[in-house]
């Protein structure tokens, strides 16, 4: 059982498994007021994925990748992502949107909830952005065993289907199904989060905003997964994307916007704590962290 369980993190996204080595990170919260809610940021892990042309621009070369990461001082060999999630407490919940790698892949996140001051039967929801492994990975504890006993698990109807197709999650699958509610995009699947469709990295993928006294913050999943690579170049294709084409033109669209905007964003696979603004124009992106 303890070895299914395993196969079942790494194979929950196969490109994750085959282009990218979680490495442990201590545990860590951020928290910081939004409207009458408490936003904290919780650090899993991190995730180092070389640069060897199956993930970052998979439709270019390493050596263009390695000169965007030089020109950013990083160096030019790998890409190193954060895997975080997000706490959302008010209203009479606590929130937590993803769930990280999990326990038996190097997974902090239990740690950083309870330096939040949370514990995993006190989650009242769980929002899902989309069914890879470094995001639904710590919805288990064990074989059989619910991580968050007494959350409500929330994805999107097509992101639900996605997972129950892949016979790698059939383990995960049959644990969560009672547990599981699905929506519609442009719902409010509880007050004050508002579910926004962003197909491409999978079919269900989907962006929550935050919303709470005339404030906003938009988490925007894997809509861009390097602060350095998926900004100063969206036009390139990345490996996990399901289909590379919609989710190219969806991260061009959504920094855009985001630029045009300056709406504050969670981008959980930028570094910890993941918060701050996209700034530029005409598709070259720059990424300013900063918690209000």
């Amino acid at each position: 059982m303890r070895r299914s369980f395993a196969i079942f993190l790494l194979a929950g996204s196969a490109a994750i498994a085959a282009h990218a080595a979680p490495v442990a990170a201590p545990p860590g919260a951020q928290s910081f007021a939004l409207g009458a809610v408490e936003i904290v940021a919780l650090r899993d892990a991190l995730n180092v994925v070389p640069n060897d042309g199956t993930v970052f621009g998979a439709d270019t070369n390493p050596a263009a990748v390695a000169a965007v990461l030089r020109d950013a001082g990083a160096a030019d060999d790998k890409v190193t992502l954060g895997v975080d999630a997000l706490l959302v407490k008010g209203n009479g919940r606590i929130v937590l949107i993803d769930t990280g790698l999990g326990p038996r892949a190097t997974g902090m996140l239990p740690a950083s909830l309870a330096a939040a001051k949370v514990m995993p039967p006190q989650v009242t929801d769980i929002f899902i952005t989309h069914g890879h492994g470094d995001h639904v990975g710590g919805l288990l504890a064990g074989p059989g065993k619910l991580a968050f006993p007494n959350a409500t698990i929330r994805m999107a109807e097509a992101e639900w289907a996605f997972v129950k197709n892949n016979p790698a999650n059939a383990a995960l699958v049959a644990t969560i199904a009672d547990k599981v509610q699905t929506f519609a995009a442009g719902t409010e699947p509880v007050p004050g989060i508002l579910a926004i469709a962003a197909p491409g990295h999978t079919p269900g993928h989907t962006l929550y905003e935050i919303r709470s006294g005339g404030r906003r913050l938009l988490d925007i999943g894997d809509s861009a997964h390097s602060s350095i690579v998926s900004l100063a170049r969206p036009d390139w294709a990345i490996g996990y994307d399901s289909d590379k084409a919609e989710g190219k033109a969806q991260r061009m669209a959504l920094l855009a916007k985001l630029a045009a905007s300056h709406e504050l964003v969670f981008a959980p696979h930028f570094p910890f704590p993941g918060i701050g603004r996209i700034t530029g124009a005409d598709g070259r992106y720059r990424w300013e962290p900063g918690v209000p």
